[in-house]
């Protein structure tokens, strides 16, 4: 990840400030505060501002005056009790902002959740970076036989190298022919001063979903968990992957407490459904349970079976 000097100089002089606030601020946050961390080859996440921290969910869920009434071990019960059965209204009393930059296939994937505010960069005012994405030749996998949206192998010798060639050669074309469209170039340039070239908002088009986009992206903490449970998780797509472990890096510095009560209940939990509950209480009384006598159905009784690191055929 490259900045640009403008760009560099920018999160200098806002890391170079400092204002005074009687509103709680978190040591660890501020500490990366403004400051890029790379995802990808090109890609970033920047913490913008937050609002709140662990003391203001034990605040709205006691709906108290003053921070600091309670030992730290009982607040951290309060949380880990609240999370534990979903009481997610005082969880949204935190929000935090990030500054994204991501390829677009990512971002049309990530938009999908519908529980954020979101502004993104806009082709039509500005002209697009030459930037990117080209998968690392260990994320470059086949297509999976069993998931219809997953990967299987990964891809090697003269296949792998075609494929990169590939992405790459065709970005770069699409862009050459962005640039002669629009008659400009990246640093605002005209190619040509008797041509007028395409509109901005038209010129796009040409554009393949591996090129990068940003956005800032404002989520309250009950709804940026369930993000994080759907895209820090295992089966999640690498890339979009990629940015929730980063982000989840971030709420671990703001949000210890939550953080730790996620680890334990969300993350590392294991939710059971009546017939899962009733498999697990006829294996504690030692009884014999088959997939065809546990009244679940072979994907779920694998996944059961997983989970408690069983066999599945056990």
């Amino acid at each position: 990840m490259a900045l640009t000097p403008e760009q560099q100089e920018e999160v200098e002089r806002l890391r170079s400030q400092t204002h005074s606030t009687r509103r709680a601020t978190v040591a660890a946050l501020e500490e990366i505060l403004y400051s890029p961390l790379p995802v990808l080859d090109h890609g970033f996440v920047r913490v913008i501002d937050y609002m709140g921290d662990d003391a203001a969910i034990v605040q709205a869920a006691r709906v108290s005056y003053g921070r600091g009434t309670k030992r730290v071990q009982e607040d951290r019960g309060l949380i880990r009790y609240l999370l534990r059965h979903s009481h997610t209204t005082p969880f949204e009393m935190c929000e935090i902002k990030f500054h994204i930059k991501l390829p677009i296939f990512v971002a049309r994937q990530w938009i999908r959740h519908r529980t954020a505010n979101v502004n993104e960069y806009s082709g039509r005012y500005s002209v697009m970076d030459r930037e990117f994405y080209v998968p690392a030749p260990e994320h470059l996998a086949a297509q999976s036989r069993s998931n219809r949206q997953g990967r299987g192998s990964v891809l090697e010798g003269a296949e792998a190298a075609e494929v990169l060639e590939t992405l790459k050669r065709d970005a770069a074309q699409a862009y050459s022919s962005y640039e002669r469209m629009l008659n400009e170039t990246e640093d605002g340039r005209l190619l040509d001063e008797d041509r007028q070239g395409l509109a901005r908002e038209l010129a796009r088009m040409n554009l393949p979903v591996n090129f990068y986009t940003q956005w800032y992206w404002k989520c309250d903490l009950h709804n940026l968990l369930h993000f994080l449970s759907l895209r820090a998780d295992s089966h999640a797509q690498y890339e979009i992957r990629a940015y929730a472990e980063i982000i989840y890096q971030a709420v671990q510095r703001w949000v210890p407490l939550t953080a730790e009560a996620y680890e334990d209940y969300i993350a590392g939990g294991l939710r059971l459904s009546r017939q899962g509950a009733e498999v697990v209480r006829r294996l504690l009384a030692e009884e014999e349970v088959s997939q065809e006598t546990s009244n679940l159905s072979p994907r779920e009784w694998k996944e059961l079976m997983t989970a408690l690191g069983r066999p599945t055929g056990s």
